[in-house]
């Protein structure tokens, strides 16, 4: 009996030891240990002798936390030969669904050079658990007033206000013309099923709908053929405008432009000649007498011709001068 109780004795003090540890904290040497400080809003219920890991793996705990101004500042215990990166940033991290934490510590860059001891770290807040049960609470409260201010906007209560209510009045008010337009639709359905009209035959008639394929070939080819007549006179205009063929050159040769202004203005000259009447050309155009003379002269030439056809050679001769002078 006595064995007994001096065992439960024994366990008794293995559990207080226990809850003292874990009360306590855990502690690391000293001379076994360097401190580092980082800075956060709020420590989230830490507390010392939490744990201190480095992507995950422990390398240290917390010797104290404490407050600093207007911060609250965790002293940190990191093993000796575990160096932090300058650019590692600690946060506060759950360790678990009972909600106890620890200081998480990033890797940093690998070129990056080690914090020294005492130094002060990078740190950044992250939300705990609370404050995320209160972000959900508090969507789910605004979805919750989104879907009473929607059904209230559909109007499931039958007020005349809401929009279903709108919506019954609308149609009450065009019922008769729904009706009308629905009739009109089974009616045009109708003849087009059957093949009436020009779209019906297209829809029923493989005939409409050769010739309908062939227009649109048509189009196309025509359309092809404008593209092709685009695409030539814009090669037209090209040579056009860098001078080239007698065109271009007469647009664009300075000489060769005035020289047909030259030529358009001798003939105009030449023109206004003839038309007065001016040298033999102009008299023949305008004068009526050279033409009688002429013609009269030609009269003589036939008989004179005649003449030399009756009478020798002398004679002849001599008719053909009393004839002519």
């Amino acid at each position: 009996m006595s064995a007994r109780v001096g065992l439960f004795f024994l366990l008794g003090l293995a559990l207080i030891w226990i809850t003292h540890e874990s009360l306590n904290g855990n502690r690391l040497n000293d001379d076994a240990a360097y401190e580092l400080t980082a800075r956060f809003a709020t420590i989230k219920e830490l507390k010392a002798g939490d744990d201190v890991r480095l992507a995950g793996v422990g390398v240290g705990i917390v010797k104290e936390t404490r407050l600093n101004g207007r911060h609250a500042e965790v002293v940190m215990q990191i093993t000796d030969g575990v160096e932090v990166p300058e650019d590692s940033v600690a946060t506060i991290a759950m360790s678990g669904l009972l909600g106890s934490n620890h200081v998480s510590l990033t890797l940093g860059r690998p070129d990056t050079a080690a914090l020294s001891a005492g130094s002060t770290m990078r740190s950044e807040d992250t939300p705990d658990l609370n404050t995320v049960i209160s972000q959900v609470g508090e969507i789910g409260r605004k979805v919750e007033q989104a879907l009473t201010q929607f059904t209230g906007a559909l109007g499931t209560d039958g007020s005349q206000d809401s929009l279903m209510g709108k919506m019954n009045a609308l149609l009450d008010d065009n019922r008769k013309k729904i009706e009308t337009i629905t009739t009109n639709m089974e009616i045009v359905t109708s003849r087009l099923k059957d093949g009436e009209g020009t779209l019906g035959k297209l829809f029923t008639e493989e005939d409409g709908y050769n010739e309908l394929i062939a227009a649109i070939a048509d189009i196309r080819s025509a359309a092809k053929s404008a593209n092709t007549f685009m695409s030539e006179a814009e090669t037209m205009v090209a040579h056009l405008k860098i001078g080239e063929g007698t065109l271009g050159t007469l647009l664009y040769d300075e000489e060769a432009s005035a020289n047909l202004k030259l030529t358009m203005s001798n003939l105009h000259e030449l023109s206004d000649k003839l038309n007065s009447g001016e040298g033999t050309l102009g008299r023949l155009i305008n004068d009526d007498s050279l033409y009688l003379e002429a013609q009269s002269t030609v009269q003589k030439v036939n008989r004179a011709v005649d003449g030399l056809a009756d009478q020798g050679p002398i004679t002849a001769v001599g008719v053909a001068a009393n004839t002519l002078f």
